[in-house]
């Protein structure tokens, strides 16, 4: 699909939140900060809500938790394959969750794709963690074989607008994250620009009354005159601007300031690496003396061992065997540098 005609069938049918709307949704809300969730005892997105391994005294634990900490939301990835297998059984397990959520005061910002990790997703037993490897069995939704097939991305708009008109006037629901990190596969502007407007075009058919997203993750941000095309679909179509930050808190700040140039509610639905100096103690003061809403990464240790960094040395997901050792070799030599 030409990205320009892309463009211009998006800007034709748009029906994006006005910023008034989006500052009053935002301004009632209370300053909005929790974590990624998934129990303890699923590896990846279809552990945790297939029917035989759909764990909720453990989700209901683990949520209880999560009130006492001060947590009042949390985010958290579905399926694709999940509506295709059983939707009425997915909706009803949603519910259940919901109801737990309600109950600790929770409410909850679902994901509907991803581009992240394991590229060919398979529905039943899922297999065991890699030891100390950080996300070593999360899968892609709905997988390459949709999503670098631009004839069968179709297939994915019942998912996204069953889902939506099941829950689109659910308080339970704070916001609907349509896509995380699109183009964290190869050749984005191939696939993932067709498959985030059609994500907002079937959003925005079914018009449910929380606000719909699609995060920037990388790139600059600063330049509206610059962005590259995912950047520039994500931060004109989103009803509100949120942001992927894992870097320090004058890297965070940085961002932030890119951002609000945009004139919208401001949430960062992904931070917290250690390693790389994203602590809480030197990001959540600010985000709460600025009201940004802040969702770090990982929650419990459990299955998908985010306890652990992210290995800068396995394989990423567009990558070959001599993609990798040239990436390692510069970052070897920017360490020299420094």
């Amino acid at each position: 699909m030409n990205l320009f005609l892309v463009s211009l069938l998006f800007v034709g049918g748009s029906c994006r939140w006005s910023e008034e709307k989006a500052k009053e949704w935002y301004d009632s809300q209370p300053w909005l900060h929790g974590a990624n969730f998934i129990p303890s005892t699923a590896v990846n997105e279809l552990e945790m809500w297939q029917a035989e391994t759909f764990d909720l005294p453990t989700i209901d634990r683990e949520l209880g938790w999560a009130e006492k900490l001060g947590f009042n939301s949390m985010r958290v990835f579905l399926h694709y394959l999940l509506w295709t297998h059983d939707k009425e059984g997915l909706f009803t397990r949603m519910d259940k969750f919901l109801k737990v959520a309600d109950k600790y005061n929770i409410r909850i910002m679902f994901v509907f794709l991803d581009d992240c990790w394991n590229p060919y997703p398979k529905l039943g037993k899922q297999p065991e963690p890699v030891p100390h490897k950080h996300n070593s069995q999360w899968v892609q939704s709905p997988g390459v074989p949709i999503s670098r097939n631009l004839r069968k991305q179709g297939l994915v708009e019942g998912y996204v607008k069953d889902t939506l008109k099941r829950f689109a006037n659910d308080r339970r629901v704070l916001a609907w994250d349509l896509y995380n990190e699109p183009g964290n596969s190869r050749n984005p502007n191939e696939f993932a620009v067709p498959m985030l407007y059609r994500m907002f075009k079937w959003a925005r058919d079914v018009n449910p009354s929380q606000p719909v997203f699609a995060a920037v993750w990388t790139g600059g941000w600063g330049n509206p005159n610059k962005l590259a095309p995912l950047n520039k679909m994500m931060l004109t179509q989103s009803d509100i601007i949120v942001f992927h930050d894992y870097g320090d808190i004058r890297h965070f700040r940085e961002r932030h300031n890119q951002l609000k140039q945009y004139n919208r509610p401001i949430i960062c639905n992904e931070y917290m690496a250690r390693p790389k100096g994203s602590t809480f103690k030197d990001i959540m003061p600010y985000m709460k003396e600025h009201k940004i809403g802040g969702y770090n990464w990982g929650f419990v240790s459990g299955k998908t061992n985010t306890i652990y960094p992210v290995s800068y040395t396995h394989l990423r997901a567009h990558e070959t065997s001599l993609h990798l050792v040239c990436r390692l070799l510069l970052e070897k030599k920017k360490k020299k540098k420094k």
